[in-house]
């Protein structure tokens, strides 16, 4: 089913979000987490890969090769927030990441590993995301 509902609706993420990543090889952090549906709002359990700043989710590692197309993509450049989501969604281990246009839940298998997710996207974020160099600074005190 969910494989004819992202033909139709061409839900596949676009190759040019991960086409410079080798996502097959040497990840900064993988594993399994439970993820809630963007369309059709269940909760299937998805093999993640964090790489170069990008969030790849897989059916399972197996189909990780060089061949395969995510199933999804998030860039962490555009998120704002990974913390913790026990109390938003009441289940345990459970974490939200956060963009401007919406929010998407996850769950791991152990408190540690929800730790060591959020630590992992949190370090990525702040890696990728747009940081002011200094021709952008603005000196106030040296202007006449």
């Amino acid at each position: 089913m969910e494989s004819l509902f992202r033909s139709v609706t061409g839900a596949n993420p676009n190759p040019s979000d991960y086409e410079d990543i080798e996502f097959w090889s040497n990840p900064e952090r993988d594993g399994w987490l439970t993820k809630q549906g963007e369309y059709i709002k269940t909760w299937r359990r998805r093999w993640f890969i964090l790489k170069q700043g990008k969030l790849l989710w897989f059916k399972n590692p197996s189909s990780v090769t060089y061949a395969a197309v995510p199933r999804g993509v998030v860039s962490v450049a555009e998120c704002l927030t990974v913390k913790g989501a026990e109390d938003v969604i009441n289940k345990p281990f459970a974490f939200e990441l956060s963009t401007r246009r919406d929010t998407m839940f996850f769950i791991a298998d152990t408190e540690k590993e929800k730790e060591e997710w959020i630590n992992s996207i949190g370090r990525s974020i702040v890696q990728h995301s747009r940081s002011v160099t200094d021709s952008e600074v603005v000196d106030y005190d040296s202007r006449p």
